[in-house]
C-alpha cells in the first residue's frame, strides 16, 4: 500500500494562498487516483479535489465550494500531488489529507470525492486562515 506525506500547511490570512505537496512512497502514475481532503474540528472528512490516475487536468473533480480557487496537479517525475489554494478564507481552516485510490472506481476513471473510496491516508497538514 502506498505511503503518503503531506506537507506545506501553515497560518495565513484570509485572501492569500498556500501550497500543499504529498510525497507518495512509489510510482502512482497511472496506477492511483489521488486526491485532498480536509476535516474541520466537530464535521465530517470533506473531499476537496481528486485527479485521475493518468494525470489528466481536464480529469480533476472539486468540491463546490473550493472549485475556481484551488488546482490538484501531479509531478510524475517526483511522485508528488500539489493543492493550490487561493483566496483562502475562514471557512477552508481545517486539517488536509492526502489520499490514494488503486480500486475499481479509479480505473473505470469514475472520479470519487467520497473518503470510502480510498485505501492510502497521510497524517495531514493543518491549514489555519485568519479573518
Amino acid at each position: 500500500q502506498v505511503r503518503l506525506k503531506e506537507s506545506g500547511g501553515g497560518s495565513v490570512e484570509a485572501g492569500g494562498s498556500l501550497t500543499l505537496s504529498c510525497a507518495a512512497s512509489e510510482n502512482i502514475y497511472s496506477t492511483h487516483c489521488m486526491a485532498w481532503f480536509r476535516q474541520a474540528p466537530g464535521k465530517e472528512r470533506e473531499g476537496v479535489a481528486v485527479l485521475d490516475r493518468l494525470n489528466r487536468p481536464e480529469a480533476a473533480m472539486y468540491a463546490d465550494s473550493v472549485k475556481g480557487r484551488f488546482t490538484i496537479s501531479k509531478d510524475e517525475a517526483a511522485d508528488i500531488v500539489y493543492l493550490r489554494m487561493h483566496r483562502l478564507n475562514p471557512a477552508d481552516t481545517a486539517m488536509y489529507y492526502c489520499a490514494a485510490s488503486a480500486g475499481k472506481k479509479c480505473y473505470d476513471d469514475l472520479l470519487s470525492l467520497s473518503a470510502d473510496d480510498y485505501t492510502s491516508w497521510g497524517q495531514g497538514t493543518q491549514v489555519t486562515v485568519s479573518s
